[in-house]
C-alpha cells in the first residue's frame, strides 16, 4: 500500500502465483484500505492472506443484487472476496461489503474445501458470509462476523470457533442450504452473539433448504435471541427435515423454543467436536 511492496494489489498478487503450488504461498499484506475484488480462482490452493493488523488491512467493495443486475443469481456476483480454491487461509484482515441496506451484498464466498479464517472480522449487512459447496469443510476461529439477514447462509460444513456473531437488524442470522445426505452444516462453539442499538428480534436461523443444520454449542447469546429461536421460512414442512439444536438451554428456554427444534444432552455435544465435524480425510485446521 505504501509502494514499498511487490506488488500494488492483492489481486496482482495473486495472479502471480503459481497453479497448483506443492506448498502454501504466503501473501502478506501491509496495513491500508484496498479498494477490490479479490478472487483466489479455483487453480490458486494453498494460498494464505496474511494481514499486518487486523482492524487496519482492510479490503472493501460495495457491490450489490441491483447493482450487479444479472438476473436472479445477481448475488453470488457480488462478493468482496471469493475463495473458489481449496486450502486458503486468512488471518488479520477485515473483508467488507459497505454496500448497506440495499439487498444482498456479500462480503466473503467461501466455496472451497478446508478453508480457514482466523481473527478477521467479516462485515456486510444481508449475505455478509456465503459458505457453501457441497460437503466442503470450513473453520472460522476467533473471528468477528456481522450483518442483518441471513448474514450467515450457504451448504458447506462450517466450525465457528469463539466468533463474535453481531446482529445489525432485527432478522435471522442465519440460512443454511445442507446438503440432504451431509453429517453437519453449520457448528457454532463457544462463540458470543451480541447485537447493535436498539436490536431485539433476532432468530437463530432460518432453513434456506429443506436440510438444514444448525446447532449453537456452550455460545453466549443476548436478550435479541427470540424466544422462539428458530423460523421455518412459512413452509412448514421443513420442520421435519431441518435440525436446528442447542446446548445448554435452561429449562424456561425449553419450553419457549419451537418444538421442532433439538434439546442437545450433554452425550450429544460429543459428536460435534471440531475433529468430527472437519475431520473427513484427517483435515485438522490450523494455524
Amino acid at each position: 500500500m505504501d509502494g514499498t511492496g511487490d506488488f500494488s494489489s492483492i489481486q496482482e498478487a495473486i495472479l502471480a502465483a503459481r497453479s497448483f503450488p506443492d506448498r502454501q504461498i504466503v501473501i502478506q499484506i501491509k496495513n491500508g484500505i484496498y479498494k477490490e475484488k479479490v478472487r483466489i480462482f479455483s487453480w490458486n490452493t494453498n494460498i494464505s492472506l496474511i494481514g499486518e493488523d487486523r482492524d487496519l488491512t482492510i479490503i472493501t467493495y460495495d457491490d450489490y443484487f441491483d447493482k450487479i443486475n444479472l438476473g436472479r443469481n445477481s448475488t453470488f456476483f457480488t462478493a468482496t472476496l471469493s475463495v473458489e480454491a481449496d486450502y486458503f487461509y486468512a488471518y488479520n484482515l477485515t473483508i467488507e461489503n459497505t454496500s448497506g441496506e440495499v439487498g444482498q451484498a456479500i462480503a466473503v464466498s467461501a466455496t472451497g474445501d478446508q478453508i480457514i479464517f482466523e481473527n478477521c472480522n467479516l462485515k456486510g449487512y444481508q449475505d455478509t458470509l456465503y459458505a457453501s459447496g457441497d460437503y466442503n469443510r470450513q473453520y472460522f476461529k476467533n473471528c468477528h462476523i456481522e450483518g442483518s439477514t441471513d448474514f450467515i447462509f450457504g451448504g458447506a460444513t462450517v466450525f465457528f470457533e469463539k466468533c463474535i456473531i453481531h446482529s445489525l437488524s432485527n432478522s435471522y442470522i442465519t440460512a443454511a442450504s445442507t446438503p440432504i445426505n451431509a453429517a453437519y452444516g453449520f457448528v457454532f462453539y463457544q462463540c458470543k452473539l451480541t447485537a447493535g442499538e436498539g436490536v431485539q428480534q433476532v432468530f437463530l436461523g432460518r432453513p434456506w433448504r429443506k436440510y438444514a443444520k444448525t446447532v449453537f454449542l456452550a455460545c453466549e447469546m443476548g436478550n435479541h435471541i427470540k424466544q422462539e429461536g428458530w423460523h421455518n421460512w412459512n413452509q412448514p414442512e421443513s420442520e421435519q427435515t431441518t435440525f436446528y439444536g442447542e446446548y445448554p438451554l435452561t429449562n424456561t428456554l425449553k419450553k419457549q423454543r419451537v418444538a421442532w427444534a433439538k434439546d442437545l444432552k450433554k452425550k450429544d455435544v460429543k459428536k460435534y467436536t471440531k475433529s468430527k465435524v472437519l475431520g473427513k480425510d484427517f483435515w485438522q485446521p490450523t494455524s
